[in-house]
């Protein structure tokens, strides 16, 4: 696997590297380098090579660095030269480089070729509001998402993953999930989102580049599932706030084989056996009642976690309601 290096002027380095650990999951093989204000060129320099010489693979190093120019970058790029056929530079270092890099060393296998994939997904990171102040979008790249998301090729919906998540499309969904998945559509399946203006306007905002978000009452998704041949050639993400919804809607039809349990937010009169989900008894017996019907789980946040056992969380929550009695 690629080694990655993030490099910078101050602490941004390590805030960076566990914004994306929270986000895509403990990373082995990378380490933040920083240069602190009462540092010269030869302490980053010492820094550096200590960092390249912890990792498992140093044939190929990918470097991350913040600015084009400074000296972070120009004690990386003097040790650079002598592997440049292997090792890679890339400078403008933002949040959506640093996930696609985690990403793409899951497939792709050399630091120049994620060098070279990641800098587009940079690039689309950076957006405005009001959106009348981004510049004028090309109209050829405009054309080519909108085909890449336009229905009717033969076939029928794939449903890529189904996720249930309180906090819906947030960071772990928009970068992990869909680079893991390649969805072409993010849906959100809810009767109470599709009545709250505001939200639903939040979440389709927060759409990845190139993706288009939905959201839907319970309803309409099973609709879909009944006749999907408007969406041929489609992969979707289905988003649910709770499991009572993935119930209603995979009993309505939705063919929905496997459930992603991300996180379940803690309120009054619920339980919570780990840190992400909390659990009233109707949730429990909502649990056993999708399992009960062939439903398997998928219990982790991100797709880098090891998987957790359902049924003994399930219990542990069981129990620590029965305590509360």
């Amino acid at each position: 696997m690629v080694s990655i290096i993030i490099a910078s002027h101050g602490e941004f380095a390590k805030g960076i590297f566990q914004s994306g650990s929270m986000i895509f999951g403990e990373q082995e093989n990378v380490q933040p380098v920083t240069l602190m204000p009462s540092e010269g060129p030869d302490d980053i320099k010492a820094k550096l090579e200590k960092a390249i010489a912890s990792f498992d693979d140093q044939d190929q190093v990918l470097f991350l660095v913040d600015l084009w120019g400074g000296t972070p970058f120009n004690q990386v790029n003097g040790l650079f030269e002598a592997h440049k056929d292997k090792w890679a530079i890339v400078a403008g270092l933002n949040l959506p480089m640093l996930i696609e890099a985690y990403a793409s060393r899951l497939s792709m296998n050399s630091a120049h070729e994620i060098a070279t994939h990641i800098i587009e997904t940079a690039k689309d990171g950076v957006k405005v509001r009001p959106e009348a102040l981004a510049p004028k979008e090309d109209k050829a790249a405009a054309a080519a998402t909108t085909n890449a998301n336009n229905a009717g090729r033969p076939g029928s919906l794939e449903y890529g993953l189904a996720r249930i998540d309180s906090r819906l499309l947030h960071g772990q969904v928009a970068t992990a999930w869909s680079k893991t998945i390649n969805p072409t559509r993010i849906i959100v399946v809810s009767d109470n989102v599709a009545k709250d203006e505001l939200r639903s306007s939040m979440i389709k905002q927060a759409a990845p580049a190139g993706i288009k978000a939905h959201v839907i009452p319970i309803k309409q998704m099973i609709k879909i599932a009944k006749d999907d041949k408007h969406f041929g050639g489609q992969k979707a993400l289905l988003l649910f706030e709770t499991p009572e919804d993935a119930l209603t809607a995979i009993e309505g039809g939705v063919p929905i084989k496997t459930l992603n349990i991300g996180s379940m937010a803690h309120s009054v009169g619920k339980v919570q056996p780990n840190k992400v989900l909390a659990f009233s008894q109707e949730d429990i017996d909502t649990y056993k009642k999708l399992e009960k019907d062939g439903v398997q789980f998928d219990v982790r946040k991100v797709p880098t976690d090891s998987k957790d056992n359902m049924d003994n969380i399930l219990q542990k929550a069981q129990n620590m309601l029965n305590e509360q009695k």
